[in-house]
């Protein structure tokens, strides 16, 4: 691993934020230096789930980094080469869109577009309630891009929410593993 530096970014699935933080904590442990990133939604929206600000303060207690969420400053994560790999978790159908239409207009998309500038792999956890529907055409054609890995997904609702995908976010730190040799996990698709 070499003390290698991974930017980790999150998006508004934000049902999925108990089992996603725990990943951060995994990868501190393990001896990567830990870049977070938020959307906009992300830094200032209290949902059910929790509040913004205390998602914010314990992700940068785990990281010992100030949280990036502005354009401005995911920008320099390119020109600068300041990340080795990137994880996008949970990646929403919105941010899936983005990513698939080339659309750099949030701290997320920005850093994305840095990393594959720089042609560092870039591990999506996705998080959509329409990844069998409408998102389904961004799942396919991100696939097919170089640098692209996908955390192994499944239907976590399949009779209450039929289109709706979901990472198996504990596979997060074995993914990143496998990327950053240029492999994807394998099974993609996995069974519960």
């Amino acid at each position: 691993m070499n003390k290698l530096t991974v930017g980790f970014a999150l998006t508004g699935s934000y049902c999925t934020f108990s089992k996603t933080i725990p990943q951060i904590q995994i990868l501190k442990e393990a001896g990567y230096n830990i870049v977070p990133i938020m959307s906009f939604n992300v830094c200032k929206t209290d949902t059910r789930f929790g509040k913004a600000e205390d998602f914010i303060k314990e992700i940068e207690a785990i990281c010992d980094n100030k949280i990036i969420n502005s354009i401005k400053g995911a920008e320099p994560i390119g020109p600068k080469n300041l990340i080795d790999a990137l994880i996008i978790a949970p990646c929403t159908g919105n941010t899936l869109a983005k990513l698939s239409s080339g659309v750099t207009d949030t701290p997320v998309t920005m850093a994305a577009k840095a990393i594959i500038r720089n042609e560092k792999p870039v591990i999506l956890a996705i998080s959509t309630n329409d990844g069998l529907g409408n998102a389904a055409k961004n799942i396919g054609a991100l696939l097919n891009y170089k640098g692209i890995f996908f955390v192994p997904f499944n239907q976590d609702a399949p009779f209450d929410k039929p289109r709706s995908l979901v990472a198996d976010m504990e596979k997060i730190p074995e993914t990143l593993s496998e990327a950053i040799k240029g492999k994807q996990i394998q099974p993609i698709i996995y069974d519960k």
